[in-house]
């Protein structure tokens, strides 16, 4: 049975590997008919080979080291920034087959936190001030949004009464949570834009502006395992946000569909909305998320005591 788990792990890790190198051409596909050019659309069929062109450049370029950089944390922060996007799939609840635990939001909160380690990491061991000022503001606006995303999830662990996120498919059979709860799904996507370092939230890695942020002297390897870390988190937010408010079994295709249409969301936010002032973002995080978290969180607990009373 443990065989088959990490066979069947293994699949879905080689699964998601291939779609963040497809995420990238929908982005750049999508970016391009947005600013009214074309896209990727000279290798293979309509570009469908650009993202393998791309690996293969960026894996076989020359690595450059900075001279004083701290060998040990600047080529393993990359690694470990790709494996805690890769391992919090674990929590992605198959019906069979897959490791399903009944603490699997308290893991995937771990495995959220782990990421402001690596990032850090990466700013600090590049011995570059560019590099450390880039990873303390993303460090910063990650632990920031991460409050709130842990009190709405908080939230909806009090509405279905557990930490299973199993729980949230079944909870779902007749309506989506989407339409009681509308206005805590927008600040759930927001902040999983400011998780994944995506526009509007993109300080951390403001490509012309501001010297690429943390990740400044990165370059081929190293660059490309940080952004298929980057697009590994935004297909699993795309899962999770499809997840908890619209619902859904696995097994179905609707259920892919609505996760791919949450990724197209976070495509179509960078081609539309400018990048936030940083004082903007945090005066957001801490002003404005925060207290409708809060409230929600309060006014969830006060139903379930309500529904708990009256079984009684």
């Amino acid at each position: 049975m443990t065989l088959i788990m990490v066979i069947n792990y293994l699949l879905l890790i080689i699964c998601v590997l291939v779609g963040v190198a497809f995420v990238t051409l929908l982005e750049r596909k999508i970016l391009g008919y947005i600013q009214i050019r074309k896209g990727p659309n000279k290798v293979g069929f309509m570009g469908l080979m650009q993202p393998f062109a791309d690996a293969v450049k960026l894996f076989t370029k020359e690595q450059t080291l900075p001279v004083m950089s701290n060998f040990l944390p600047y080529y393993l922060s990359p690694v470990f920034s790709l494996f805690v996007s890769l391992i919090v799939w674990l929590v992605m609840p198959y019906e069979l087959g897959l490791m399903n635990f009944s603490m699997s939001t308290l893991f995937f909160l771990c495995c959220t936190s782990l990421g402001v380690y690596t990032t850090m990491s990466a700013g600090w061991a590049s011995n570059s001030k560019y590099s450390l000022l880039g990873s303390l503001r993303a460090v910063a606006q990650t632990i920031s949004y991460e409050v709130s995303l842990a009190l709405i999830l908080l939230s909806f662990i009090f509405l279905v009464g557990g930490f299973d996120l199993t729980l949230f498919s079944s909870y779902q059979r007749d309506v989506w949570l989407l339409w009681f709860t509308f206005p805590l799904s927008l600040i759930w996507f927001a902040s999983c834009l400011a998780e994944t370092n995506r526009t509007p939230f993109d300080f951390a890695e403001g490509e012309s502006e501001l010297v690429s942020g943390f990740n400044t002297e990165y370059s081929s390897g190293g660059f490309a395992l940080i952004f298929m870390a980057e697009y590994a988190s935004i297909l699993f937010m795309s899962m999770l946000f499809a997840l908890i408010f619209l619902g859904g079994n696995l097994i179905s295709p609707f259920y892919y569909l609505k996760l791919v249409m949450v990724a197209f969301a976070f495509v179509w936010v960078r081609g539309t909305l400018p990048r936030f002032r940083y004082d903007k973002l945090m005066y957001l995080a801490w002003k404005s998320f925060l207290p409708v978290a809060l409230n929600y969180l309060v006014f969830f607990m006060g139903v379930k005591a309500i529904c708990f009373i009256y079984m009684l």
